[in-house]
């Protein structure tokens, strides 16, 4: 049986972050806005569209130290660092205080989020040596889409697998059999997408997690 994968966060320029441990789960959330005027004496008005607001993504990370007893902080500063101004970045110009934080891509396995800049962070240090040296921390990422992308969670082209996994996010009412049938044409398949998802119970999807749908030609 092969390890699981780690994930990572990779910075602008290339370097990563390696997660200590995979998350439980993340959310992606995207909207539209959609306008309408109101005018006395008339019903409700008809929309029209006004444009997409960007992405976001939410995810929560755990860090633990205490099998080494080295401060948890050398992995969480480095998280934090993202969130400081680099002006080594394209386009900055001290002088005229143009500098920005680099952004960010979340990946885990096949899932690859957009490009994001780090719009909140919560860190929470929850356990800590008899001399207060920090072992055991949680920190909660808001990303915010910093450019334009054609996917949200799906294969990154440049990431080197040849047949990338496709992602479904789960809607409210749906079960694993009908995600089986729409993606494999068959719903008895849906023990496939538990077992590579880890599902124990199948009557529990929360709506709003992402599914892994491995190709069944991989899994042949």
């Amino acid at each position: 049986m092969s390890a699981p994968e780690k994930a990572f966060l990779e910075i602008e320029g290339g370097d990563r972050i390696p997660c200590l441990f995979n998350p439980s789960q993340l959310t992606i959330s995207r909207s539209n806005r959609w306008t309408g005027d109101s005018m006395p004496g008339r019903g409700v008005p008809k929309l029209r569209y006004a444009g997409a607001r960007p992405g976001t993504m939410a995810v929560d990370l755990f860090f633990d130290t205490t099998h080494s007893g080295a401060s948890v902080t050398d992995h969480t500063n480095k998280i934090l660092a993202i969130m400081e101004i680099d002006s080594s970045l394209p386009g900055s110009n001290t002088a005229t205080n143009n500098a920005r934080p680099p952004y960010v891509t979340f990946h885990w396995g096949d899932l690859h989020s957009f490009k994001a800049v780090i719009s909140d962070l919560t860190l929470t240090y929850t356990y800590f040596s008899t001399t207060g040296v920090p072992l055991r921390a949680s920190l909660a990422l808001a990303l915010h889409q910093y450019e334009p992308a054609n996917n949200y969670g799906a294969q990154n082209p440049t990431s080197g697998t040849p047949n990338p996994h496709q992602v479904h996010r789960v809607l409210a009412g749906e079960t694993l059999d009908r995600i089986a049938a729409r993606y494999y044409g068959d719903a008895t398949r849906w023990r496939t997408l538990a077992g590579a998802n880890t599902i124990s119970d199948p009557l529990a999807l929360r709506p709003g997690s992402l599914l892994s749908i491995p190709r069944l030609e991989d899994l042949a």
